[in-house]
């Protein structure tokens, strides 16, 4: 059976990764603050912690625990996806308070930073295919104002990606790390940039185009696209990457 680890997986892209994982007939333990409200097929199984990932070190602690504790022998192969993130009040940076950033940037980095950590290092000996994805944003490779910190957290999964990529390339039978932009999916974020204030996020005009225009994708389109370049067999060819390339 293959072993996928997905945060966020309560809603949006996280929610739709974690049922289309299911339906494959995977072993899914899903990371989120609420447990994903889904049936589980025969053949597959799900397993739910909620947990506040803006206090992620518990988090890392208890899944290297418990990766430690399974047989790899039993799998077929382990990824984890970190989709988890969140944005803080879209204004210019100075407007916004200090624990509203904290919050993006402990949600959006420092969490898959602490829980890419505890994986690689429970299943470091491990000889099945081991998969790293971090789910990111073309916000990581370029800027918007009154976002500052989603794009801070984006941009440093995608340089964690490349670093880890070098590291694990060193190892005989090292993971292959991506991160990945999935475009630009119909979530709630989305509404939060089409609600958002145009006197401080000068951006909302072509949100709203966007989903006027029906140019985006639903969150079971986006996941299927993300697990399509998953499954690739050149996945980690590229540490950074965009699903509208590879898909």
């Amino acid at each position: 059976m293959n072993l996928s680890i997905v945060t966020g997986a309560s809603r949006g892209l996280g929610l739709a990764l974690t049922q289309q994982l299911l339906a494959a007939g995977q072993r899914v333990l899903a990371i989120s603050r609420q447990a994903p409200a889904l049936i589980v097929p025969d053949g597959a199984e799900l397993l739910s912690w909620q947990m506040d990932l803006a206090d992620a070190a518990p988090a890392a602690t208890r899944l290297e625990q418990w990766l430690a504790a399974q047989e790899p022998a039993a799998l077929q192969s382990a990824t984890l996806i970190n989709n988890a993130g969140v944005i803080s009040r879209l204004a210019p940076l100075a407007e916004i308070d200090a624990a509203d950033l904290a919050n993006a940037i402990r949600v959006g980095l420092e969490a898959p930073l602490l829980l890419s950590a505890a994986f690689l290092r429970a299943t470091a000996a491990w000889r099945v295919p081991r998969r790293l994805l971090f789910i990111s944003s073309g916000l990581g490779r370029r800027g918007m104002a009154g976002s500052a910190s989603y794009c801070a957290a984006k941009a440093g999964l995608d340089n964690l990606a490349r670093a880890l990529a070098l590291e694990e390339a060193q190892r005989p039978h090292g993971a292959r790390v991506v991160s990945l932009a999935p475009g630009v999916i119909a979530t709630d974020m989305q509404v939060q940039l089409r609600n958002a204030d145009p006197l401080l996020f000068s951006d909302r005009a072509a949100f709203v185009a966007l989903h006027e225009q029906g140019q985006l994708d639903t969150p079971a389109q986006a996941a299927a696209k993300v697990l399509r370049v998953l499954a690739r067999p050149d996945f980690g060819a590229e540490p950074v990457a965009d699903v509208r390339s590879l898909a």
